[in-house]
């Protein structure tokens, strides 16, 4: 007789929760999570105005400092003289310097007269002159003293701006086409719902404490002018049979280090019920996103596991209580609009929009551009997710003065191609993530292309960035530039980047191609790119558009 034995079962090994508080997972996973559960980040301008700005920089607590003053608009900016080689070894106070980059809310782009000369005022005081145009329609100063804060913050808040809610785990700016409300192309303006999500739900508590950051673009522009497939949630202008112009609805999207283009739901929303459909896919997020690791912890990854079919569900069944009315996927531009040039408004007027050089300004500028606004006869201007600037209500026999004293500026409402579609993120010389110098290189790029290849007839779009993190979206460029140390010819290591080409946004939005092993120094971009851009003129077939072109090319044609 025989005994057989069996091994003893084990207990089946609980899943590891991802901190996702809708599944009971309450506890703070993270020195993040903890910090925000600590104090609700929104506390610290009481601080800011009570202690911080009379007793200096050595006041500030840390976990103010490298954390919660992001949810006022505020970074420590890298200290000068750092190179790229230490940003990733030395700590944070190392890196910090005792200044801060701000950034301003414009929540849809546009800026009244009275705006602008403020946000233009505040750099030449505060700010050493400094007041970059980023690609989320923020104004972004450097150099500002924490003593200086709370006279910005009312300089701001007086004429109805803000930097709440700029930076931090909550939900930023939200993109809005410049053109809202004027364009004759619009289908329908959204800016209503922008202003009426800003105005119930920034600085609202229930939502200041997200997994991360949460980033919104509304649009009823059919241009796709606020890069809607590379937002967490995005409202486009479409058209239902029955119901109407509305909003098609897109989530899940986002750059970086893993990017991923946005989805859509398959949804139709009236405007009216936009607050509420975002207020709802916020939630989502809010209660089911991932805080354990940081590096998942943003919209994306959600949308991923779960799939569109049951984001939608949750968000129906648990938040709205209702369902969605089905919309079949609208016509989707080639390309995002950049409303660069002289077009028609709806009411007979103009609007006129002028390439900035990669987005650097200044408050000296700004004031000179709201005088020669002023003398068109138009109060306003917009900013634009492509680092342009606009022009708004500009009578017809203004237009051809204004392009005139804008270009004396060195803004162009006929920019050459380089000039238009080159873009660039804030790099080393402010930025504490950033490994190369960005925004110099980027007008330099400019300058030299334009010379070295006038002739280029047809958008090639150049991204510049300091990092992998992408800010400057070099994923969906024609060629994206991410910056990091490489090797010289001489073996010396200099600042260089890695090389990602035929990305887009639009039609045929995809990430671009990255060339294995293939690194370019800084000196040698300008070379890289005459002979690439020449490469696709000669062998381009008709109408054919880079990104076309880099996907059938032979690798070695393209190194």
């Amino acid at each position: 007789m025989t005994t057989e034995t069996t091994a003893p079962t084990r207990p089946a090994r609980r899943r590891r929760g991802e901190g996702q508080w809708a599944l009971g997972y309450r506890e703070p996973l993270n020195p993040n999570e903890q910090s925000k559960k600590d104090d609700n980040p929104l506390n610290v301008r009481a601080r800011i105005e009570n202690i911080y700005a009379h007793r200096g920089f050595d006041s500030i607590d840390p976990g103010d400092l490298r954390g919660r003053f992001r949810w006022w608009g505020l970074y420590t900016q890298r200290k000068a003289g750092i190179d790229g080689g230490k940003t990733a070894t030395l700590e944070p106070e190392e890196l910090d310097d005792r200044y801060f980059m701000m950034r301003v809310r414009i929540d849809g782009g546009q800026l009244n007269l009275e705006q602008l000369r403020t946000v233009a005022e505040i750099s030449t005081e505060f700010g050493r002159d400094s007041a970059d145009v980023t690609d989320r329609q923020n104004i972004q100063y450097h150099w500002i003293d924490v003593r200086d804060v709370p006279t910005i913050w009312e300089r701001l808040e007086s004429v109805g701006l803000s930097t709440q809610e700029a930076c931090g785990d909550c939900p930023r700016v939200i993109l809005g086409s410049p053109v809202a409300g004027v364009s004759a192309d619009e289908l329908i303006n959204g800016q209503p719902a922008i202003d009426a999500i800003e105005s119930r739900y920034i600085g609202d508590r229930a939502f200041s404490n997200l997994p991360r950051k949460f980033k919104t673009a509304i649009s009823g522009h059919p241009g796709h002018d606020v890069v809607p497939q590379i937002n967490d949630v995005a409202f486009i202008g479409a058209e239902h049979p029955e119901h109407g112009p509305g909003f098609d609805v897109w989530v899940g999207g986002g750059l970086s280090t893993n990017p991923r283009l946005a989805e859509r739901l398959g949804a139709w929303v009236p405007i009216d019920e936009v607050p509420e459909v975002w207020e709802g896919i916020v939630s989502i997020f809010r209660d089911y996103g991932y805080r354990r690791l940081r590096s998942r912890a943003r919209l994306k990854f959600l949308v991923a596991d779960w799939g569109i079919e049951k984001f939608r569900d949750v968000l129906q069944t648990e938040y709205l209580q209702r369902e969605l009315i089905d919309l079949e996927a609208p016509e989707v531009p080639a390309t995002p609009v950049d409303h660069v040039g002289v077009h028609r408004q709806l009411d007979g007027r103009n609007y006129v929009g002028f390439a900035t050089t990669a987005g650097r300004i200044s408050g000296t500028l700004l004031s000179s551009v709201a005088d020669v606004v002023e003398a068109s006869g138009s109060g306003r201007i917009a900013l634009t997710p492509m680092q342009k600037l606009i022009v708004l209500d500009v009578a017809d026999d203004a237009v051809e003065p204004l392009i005139a004293s804008m270009a004396e500026l060195g803004l162009h409402a006929r920019p050459s191609a380089w000039r238009q579609h080159t873009m660039a993120c804030t790099g080393i010389e402010y930025c504490k993530l950033a490994i190369v110098e960005t925004k110099h290189r980027a007008r330099d790029l400019v300058a030299e292309l334009e010379e070295r290849v006038p002739e280029l007839d047809s958008p090639i779009t150049v991204n510049v960035n300091g990092c992998p993190n992408s800010c400057a979206r070099i994923q969906t460029a024609d060629i994206g530039l991410k910056g990091q140390l490489v090797m010289d010819e001489n073996g010396e290591q200099v600042e260089g980047f890695q090389v990602h080409l035929g990305g887009a946004l639009g039609l045929d939005a995809g990430f671009g191609r990255k060339l294995r092993g293939h690194k370019v120094t800084g000196e040698q971009l300008p070379g890289y790119i005459e002979k690439l851009s020449r490469t696709y003129l000669e062998q381009r077939t008709e109408e054919e558009s880079f990104a076309h072109w880099v996907a059938r090319a032979d690798e070695e044609v393209l190194r």
